[in-house]
């Protein structure tokens, strides 16, 4: 399965494992809640997809690559303890609490969540001292002689053997215990994750023109050659803060993350022309509306290469548009979430130190905000969107305490009007997307009527999850006929493997 599926599939596990009957019970027994062994190539994702199921799940998550532990950190060290048996005092030994255990403890004092994954990288990748104690935990979810805390699900990763000559064969006792995912590199569930992470547009654009370099993993005589979606992502990261920085980007740069000669040769030689693209075509002036006739005959008898870059830059630019939208919008629900909870204090009968009020609710927000953090729920944008709503907040409340606007009532429609401004700032945010979405689809429908690229570039739209939500509020009458009449007509990959036979 793909790495989308794989997903959802540890997300159904730990609710069906979390769930408890009406005793406070756990449906599904502890001893018979299965490990999943999460197996799959390198670089494809599995340890990032924790990190996404812990937050949507709201549980807590302690991670570790195991091939850097000793035996003595994972099961703890031994001690000689006394014991009284049949009257008599005896030695014995024990051992002290796994740092890998402690650790879940530590993470439930830390954060008061009492549920959550313990991840287990490169599990079959152990020494062979440490081996036996790996069996025993998934066997018996325990660490030496110290048991897995209750409602934490084992989540252990590894690679196939063909990609490293470390991996060790688990035996058919331990393989019955667990529950076995295999997941294989898929571009078109990543593609949905990377408009959502703002993959550099460049990237996308390539591997929509060139699917097989997505993930490929060769032996040469000079050793594996690989290209992976973890390459990809981290050279779109570099790539962004290079523009940033105003520095060069090479093929000396692009080998570094994409160790493929080859593939990092081909990226190196088409960003050029992305670069080129993006001057030559102007799409700022594109989606402002100024569509130049000249511009116009040049893409419709452009490359295969050049039209599809050409379709890219579109995307990307409508993604940052659709991205910088919708946060805003996400922001305003955050402020509107306090304005109905400030709506009863502040307006009702007993509402007589209305500052009391307001000061107390900024201080609730900070803790609540302060609490989610620590716990690991929030996403890098989630964590800037509810700063940023703090940050608004707070100069709400200074604006307030200036005025002196008087009783609760007073104080309230100055919340509602600080609001109102905030509400009118996305509804402007929102009106220049829209037109720039209109203008994407002026310029597509002049220079391919009618054609397959258009097809790519409402596919490429429903992959972006803001721009599907965008989509949602804002009803675009183009974009809805040709999903009707296009989209479903034809397989996407298809689509481009034809565009491609026809540049060639």
């Amino acid at each position: 399965m793909n790495i989308k599926r794989a997903k959802e599939e540890i997300k159904n596990t730990i609710q069906a494992y979390l769930l408890k009957d009406e005793y406070g019970e756990y449906e599904i027994p502890v001893n018979a809640q299965r490990p999943v062994f999460l197996i799959g190539a390198p670089g494809i994702g599995k340890t990032q997809i924790m990190e996404q199921i812990a937050r949507e799940c709201k549980v807590g998550l302690v991670s570790y690559t195991i091939t850097h532990h000793t035996r003595q950190s994972a099961i703890g060290l031994p001690f000689i303890s006394q014991k009284e048996f049949d009257g008599q005092k005896k030695a014995v030994t024990e051992y002290t609490m796994s740092e890998i255990v402690a650790a879940v403890y530590e993470k439930i004092q830390e954060t008061g969540v009492r549920e959550g994954i313990l991840f287990i990288d490169e599990i079959n990748c152990v020494s062979e001292t440490l081996a036996p104690a790996m069996l025993q935990f998934l066997q018996c979810k325990t660490f030496g002689s110290h048991q897995i805390p209750k409602g934490w699900l084992i989540v252990a990763a590894g690679n196939p053997p063909e990609y490293n000559k470390s991996v060790r064969e688990f035996d058919v006792v331990t393989m019955d215990r667990v529950k076995k995912i295999l997941v294989e590199p898929d571009l078109e569930a990543w593609k949905e994750y990377a408009y959502q992470a703002g993959v550099h547009g460049a990237v996308l654009s390539y591997l929509n023109m060139h699917p097989e370099n997505f993930y490929s993993m060769e032996s040469t005589v000079d050793g594996r050659v690989f290209a992976t979606p973890r390459g990809w992502e981290d050279l779109s990261r570099m790539l962004q803060v290079y523009e940033r920085l105003d520095k060069s980007f090479d093929r000396e740069v692009v080998i570094q993350y994409i160790q493929h000669p080859r593939i990092a040769r081909d990226f190196a030689n088409y960003l050029e022309l992305y670069y080129k693209y993006r001057t030559d075509y102007q799409i700022d002036r594109v989606l402002d509306g100024q569509i130049d006739d000249i511009l116009v005959k040049k893409a419709a008898h452009a490359s295969f290469d050049e039209r599809l870059s050409v379709t890219g830059l579109l995307l990307s630019k409508l993604n940052l548009a659709f991205d910088e939208t919708v946060e805003q919008e996400k922001g305003l629900e955050i402020l509107f979430e306090l304005l109905k909870g400030a709506k009863s204090a502040l307006t009702g009968p007993s509402a007589d130190q209305p500052m009391i009020y307001l000061e107390d609710m900024g201080k609730s927000f900070e803790m609540d905000y302060a609490m989610k953090k620590k716990a690991g729920f929030f996403t890098r944008e989630e964590d800037y969107r509810y700063r940023k709503a703090g940050e608004t907040l707070e100069k709400w409340l200074g604006l307030i305490r200036s005025e002196d606007n008087g009783d609760g009532v007073q104080v309230f429609e100055r919340l509602k009007a600080l609001f109102q401004e905030k509400q009118d700032e996305y509804h402007n945010s929102f009106e220049q997307t829209s037109l720039k979405l209109e203008h994407a689809f002026d310029f597509m429908e002049a220079v391919f009527p009618g054609g397959q690229e258009l097809v790519v570039f409402i596919s490429e739209l429903n992959r972006s999850e803001n721009g599907v939500h965008f989509l949602g509020e804002y009803s675009c009458e183009r974009y809805f006929r040709y999903n009707k009449e296009l989209l479903f007509r034809e397989n996407t990959n298809d689509i481009l493997h034809r565009i491609q036979e026809l540049g060639e």
